[in-house]
């Protein structure tokens, strides 16, 4: 039986599956970004969590991450803001991922533009995600 932590982990990233964009988890940054963008799931930390003794619970803000990757050489701007908006629409629709979770919250992303030597350059973006969740143990 998958720990609780895994198990919304597996919900978020399903949960990203139907966008256009490639979406991955813990994947390495693959030699061609597709047309419609990139999304690599990355599980992050869960934290210190606070504690509640009875019933004995501990609480986490797991902090996951997603790295947005677009590439294209025009429209590169409008196509990464399309894809990041595509993300805040598939997550606001359920932020208890099914009841899996009590809540999450994308952080705003952190754009750069990465310049590729021959090639159209990258515009990325580390969205941070955190992740509210119990758990009755730090390994359940």
């Amino acid at each position: 039986m998958p720990t609780t932590r895994e198990t919304v982990l597996a919900a978020l990233h399903a949960r990203l599956q139907p966008l256009a964009a490639l979406t991955l988890r813990d994947e390495v940054l693959p030699e061609r970004i597709p047309a419609a963008g990139l999304i690599i799931l990355r599980d992050g930390q869960p934290g210190d969590p606070e504690v509640t003794l009875s019933p004995l619970r501990y609480h986490y803000q797991h902090r996951a991450e997603l790295e947005v990757v677009v590439q294209a050489c025009t429209s590169r701007a409008s196509t990464f803001d399309t894809l990041i908006t595509a993300i805040g629409t598939a997550l606001d629709a359920d932020r208890t991922l099914g009841g899996l979770c009590d809540w999450l919250e994308p952080e705003a992303p952190a754009s750069v533009d990465l310049p590729i030597e021959g090639a159209a350059a990258l515009k990325a973006a580390v969205i941070t995600v955190v992740l509210h969740y119990t758990t009755t143990g730090p390994l359940a």
